[in-house]
């Protein structure tokens, strides 16, 4: 059963959460109502932070960089660490 909820917010804000609620293809109830299950979730407050669930932003990242090149390698490494000796000269 759904039951209505009335929120007094500054109207910036609502206008800033309408905005971004859009942007992700769902309503500003969908997004708050996520928001409570997440904040109500039944995860124990001693949760290690591998045992807690990911945050929705970055559950809609994971996968991006799958094409992406894997870890640096020691010659990569060391690049990156020359280059950086030379920008902050």
């Amino acid at each position: 059963m759904q039951t209505k909820l009335t929120l007094r917010l500054d109207a910036h804000l609502i206008a800033q959460a309408k905005a971004r609620a859009q942007r992700q293809g769902k309503s500003l109830s969908q997004v708050v109502a996520d928001y409570f299950a997440q904040f109500t979730s039944t995860t124990t407050p001693n949760a290690t932070q591998y045992e807690r669930p990911l945050p929705p932003l970055v559950t809609s990242l994971q996968g991006v960089l799958k094409d992406a090149a894997g870890p640096l390698t020691d010659d990569g490494r060391q690049a990156y660490y020359d280059h950086l000796d030379v920008k902050h000269q």
